[in-house]
């Protein structure tokens, strides 16, 4: 089948930011592919066709996009969502587990983007709109393995959008802070848990649970998402609700000015 309406591909559409973002763009009159990695359990959304992908794997990468492009014609927006949470201090990280997460939050939208850019390239037109974080441009302690990923994105992404954009594509960043999503209790514990560690770790448990269960709702996330896929005149960055655009100011103040933020904030000592 073919479509005259705009088409975008979000991957992670099964929950949380991912789903509504999806529904948020049939609202805006897309058609959708949504991707999750078992989507026979995921409760069908109207207006929303769902397939099934793991972000890690060449293979499953290659082919759902073909069916996609097969299915509905063409791509036009391409939304880089799927991820994964780390929590813990570096030092209780292992390479392994830092590995697994940068498998999905880097080299699973670097393998998005390699098999969708050609298509969009051709037809000289496409979004792709990358998932990154407040943490991708400021510290995150306790949180270094993620906000690492997150700092890896935000590079790849603005040097994509430099090479592409004179092909009519644009590689766009979207930068969430705490959002009600769950994201604490699906995020990867450290494999190699240190006493030495074990007090602050609970100290920052504590705050993260405190501050996703008054973080923004998905849908706002999903509205400014929604905006990158259909501005007329596209801007590199979107901060996704008031407490990320209150954190970007945050990339202009002096660098002890900062400092002392992040570790007020963390209730860290020393």
């Amino acid at each position: 089948m073919t479509t005259n309406r705009p088409v975008a591909l979000v991957t992670g559409a099964s929950s949380g930011i991912g789903k509504q973002t999806a529904l948020a763009l049939v609202a805006a009159g897309f058609e959708v592919a949504g991707t999750g990695r078992d989507t026979s359990r995921v409760t069908p959304l109207q207006g929303v066709t769902f397939f099934d992908l793991d972000v890690v794997s060449d293979k499953l990468v290659t082919a759902v996009v073909q069916q996609v492009i097969e299915r509905f014609g063409r791509i036009d927006v391409l939304v880089n969502n799927a991820g994964v949470g780390s929590i813990g201090a570096v030092e209780e990280t292992s390479l392994a587990q830092a590995q697994g997460v940068f498998d999905i939050n880097v080299f699973g939208v670097m393998r998005m983007v390699k098999e969708v850019l050609p298509h969009m390239r051709a037809r000289g037109r496409g979004r792709i709109i990358n998932l990154s974080s407040v943490q991708g441009f400021i510290p995150a302690p306790y949180m270094a393995v993620y906000g690492a990923s997150k700092h890896a994105i935000e590079g790849y992404s603005q040097s994509l959008d430099h090479e592409v954009r004179q092909y009519g594509v644009r590689s766009l960043l979207v930068e969430p802070a705490y959002t009600n999503t769950g994201f604490e209790a699906n995020s990867a514990k450290p494999d190699s848990p240190l006493q030495t560690y074990a007090d602050q770790r609970h100290v920052f448990d504590r705050l993260m649970t405190e501050a996703i269960k008054a973080g923004d709702d998905p849908a706002v996330v999903a509205k400014a998402i929604v905006t990158a896929a259909t501005d007329t005149k596209p801007k590199l960055r979107y901060a996704a609700g008031p407490m990320a655009g209150r954190a970007r100011m945050l990339r202009f103040v002096p660098a002890w000015v900062l400092d002392k933020q992040i570790r007020s904030m963390n209730k860290l000592t020393g």
